[in-house]
């Protein structure tokens, strides 16, 4: 199977980036900015991140930050959004190796390539294609609202009008051409990601490398649930 990656996107959800830029030392900057956010989210978590540690660990002066970003909730759903990215190519050039068999062997790529990113990708355990875990409410509320704990809108951080977890839904079908079009996939791949989610917080829960008994489960469920719709 040929796959037929999406290109890339910028998160366009109500937190969207106010920017991205096309000039390379800007974009080398924005680039620093979510490294930075990161690199933050495995030592302090979403919740105490902000705008201005951000700006320091990036080397970068705090007011080109906000050139790019509105506050903490753009940078989050930017993250979010290269998250995203770049798990679909890399599961496209998995794809592409390795010429996987029918929806079973999607299925088995999809959830490798994420308990991946989950073990090795920086700031993925806080935030992958959205936050990991609501955040707990603050007793105060913060001086300056860009620097709220909780996103205004966390289910939206990849698109306005579709929850995060639909909004990856609709690139993998994408990124599945022809094996996932028939009638029933769209609706299918939205309830396989919810069930996804979940027991793959489950493994990260049990081990924080991923339980492999749970991530073998996740596997077989999508695979039997999916196969419903496969019409081959």
């Amino acid at each position: 199977m040929k796959a037929e990656t999406a290109g890339p996107e910028q998160a366009v959800g109500t937190s969207a980036p106010r920017r991205r830029p096309v000039q390379r030392r800007s974009l080398e900057r924005y680039e620093r900015l979510l490294d930075a956010s990161a690199g933050l989210l495995d030592e302090v978590g979403a919740g105490a991140l902000t705008t201005k540690e951000v700006a320091q660990r990036a080397r970068v002066p705090i007011g080109t930050l906000y050139q790019f970003f509105s506050g903490k909730e753009s940078l989050l759903a930017a993250l979010a959004a290269r998250n995203l990215d770049r798990y679909l190519d890399r599961l496209a050039r998995r794809i592409e190796a390795e010429n996987p068999q029918g929806v079973a062997g999607f299925v088995d790529l999809a959830v490798e390539e994420f308990v991946a990113m989950k073990r090795t990708v920086p700031g993925f355990g806080q935030v992958d294609f959205g936050l990991v875990d609501r955040l707990p409410a603050e007793g105060t509320a913060p001086t300056d609202p860009a620097e709220s704990a909780e996103p205004s809108d966390p289910e939206h951080l990849l698109d306005a009008e579709l929850d995060n977890n639909e909004a990856v839904a609709v690139r993998l079908r994408v990124l599945g051409g022809a094996m996932f079009g028939s009638e029933g996939f769209p609706l299918a791949l939205r309830v396989a990601l919810e069930c996804a989610d979940a027991v793959l917080k489950l493994a990260f829960r049990i081990d924080p490398d991923g339980d492999p008994t749970m991530i073998a489960e996740c596997k077989r469920l999508l695979r039997c649930y999916l196969a419903d719709q496969d019409p081959a």
